[in-house]
């Protein structure tokens, strides 16, 4: 199955930058624009991940911003 997406980006001092308009929460970056390209299609994929085991362990994080 393909699914579409739309990348926002824009180039920083040293990096590409970009997110997903459809998921802002997935954002990443690369040296080259194809890099970034790469990196968000394995963002998207490891945030969409769908197959956790039954057997997984649930952990609360504290974080401080």
């Amino acid at each position: 199955m393909e699914t579409k997406l739309k990348m926002i980006y824009w180039k920083s001092e040293k990096f590409w930058v970009g997110k997903l308009l459809e998921h802002p929460e997935i954002m990443t970056q690369g040296e080259t624009l194809e890099e970034l390209e790469e990196n968000m299609r394995e963002a998207y994929l490891l945030m969409a991940l769908d197959d956790v085991p039954d057997d997984h362990e649930i952990k609360e994080l504290a974080l401080t911003v």
